[in-house]
């Protein structure tokens, strides 16, 4: 029995080879627009936890304040309805006191939501640079195949997501294990202190305990966007076969390049022998080179090259014009020079004026025009 296999089975990354070309502009921008970049967001969830103990730290006395303020004034005004309605309060007047609490405590909240917004779009642009996309918020049916979300659960990036998790932990048992040890003397005095004071002792040690907590989170952040920075560049490197088909489909293949050039050169030989028959000279080297001259004082001032070749068009050449009565003159300088320095439909330059109009001088004597 004969079983088939496949080398490319073994290939370490599957069909096209081993992935170890850096990754070209064009896939960068490709990987960009469908909102693939390196970004951690640890970094967003590490700064927005620090700015909201920074927050509290300067502005909770404040906030306090506005929240008993506001408190009190609500509850001043129950009386007063009840009294203007007769000790009945309508559903309509509870909804009107509802609300008014509601604007008002969104009244205090509204800058640190704007802070934490502000923080969260920072983070972002300075880790990927400002230019949005929604190609990742467009549904994708290839994320409800099983066997694909099986791959998800135990691949790489799923084992760094567990230890982020489990180093969270292990960061926030640890920084309230050691803070509050330290600071269990002071915890004690909550027996011995007035309301205000414990309230002010307690929001002291959360403020702290806080600050330690995001400073151990900033570490893991930062580590988090070192691996983001890295898997990301390593999940873009291309194998070799993938630069080459990226290059043929930019500059297209060369192959068919080729074909296209080789189609077009044969249409600019079939147009030039076309017009053969119009020289008034061949010019020869005289085994490698032959260049056509005409000399029409209505198109040119100086003489122009009709064709030219090299070898087996040089012979064609010549055929061409002795089929059509048209002089071949031997001269091996001027043959290289015009056939180096002069492109087909070209005119002659000054410095061979000379020499050619020799030539031209002899081929109109023998043709009896002169």
């Amino acid at each position: 029995m004969i079983l088939e296999y496949n080398l490319q089975f073994f290939a370490k990354d599957g069909p096209g080879g081993e992935k170890t070309e850096e990754p070209t502009a064009k896939k960068l921008s490709d990987a960009r627009k469908e909102g693939q970049v390196a970004k951690s967001k640890e970094i967003t969830s590490a700064f927005e936890l620090l700015a909201v103990f920074v927050i509290l730290k300067f502005w909770v006395g404040q906030l306090g304040s506005s929240f008993v303020g506001g408190f009190q004034h609500l509850y001043s005004q129950i009386p007063e309805y009840i009294k203007m309605y007769d000790g009945f309060l309508p559903h309509a007047t509870f909804d009107a006191i509802l609300i008014q609490s509601m604007v008002q405590l969104l009244k205090m909240i509204l800058p640190v939501l704007l802070i934490g917004f502000l923080i969260a779009f920072l983070c972002d642009v300075v880790q990927v640079k400002w230019k949005p996309t929604t190609k990742p918020l467009q549904p994708k049916f290839s994320k409800l195949n099983p066997v694909s979300g099986f791959k998800r659960i135990f691949s790489a990036n799923s084992l760094m997501e567990l230890a982020k998790s489990i180093a969270k932990i292990v960061v926030i048992v640890y920084a309230v294990y050691s803070y509050l040890k330290k600071n269990t003397p002071s915890m004690f005095l909550l027996y011995d202190i007035s309301l205000n004071q414990a309230i002010a002792l307690i929001g002291d040690l959360v403020i702290n305990l806080g600050f330690r907590i995001s400073i151990f989170y900033m570490l893991i952040a930062i580590v988090d966007y070192v691996y983001q920075k890295m898997k990301f560049k390593k999940d873009m490197k291309m194998t070799k076969q993938e630069v080459k088909d990226e290059y043929k489909n930019q500059e297209g293949d060369p192959q068919v390049k080729s074909k296209q050039r080789a189609r077009m050169q044969e249409a600019s030989r079939r147009r030039m022998m076309q017009k053969l028959p119009e020289a008034d000279v061949v010019i020869t080297n005289p085994t490698h080179y032959a260049v056509a001259i005409k000399y029409d004082p209505e198109l040119y001032d100086a003489p122009f090259v009709i064709a030219k070749g090299a070898d087996y068009l040089a012979q064609k050449i010549k055929e061409t014009a002795k089929e059509n009565h048209i002089e071949i003159v031997e001269n091996k300088p001027l043959a290289r020079m015009l056939y180096a320095n002069v492109d087909v439909g070209g005119i002659v330059p000054p410095e061979l004026y000379q020499a050619v109009a020799e030539v031209l001088a002899f081929v109109y004597h023998l043709k009896g025009k002169v």
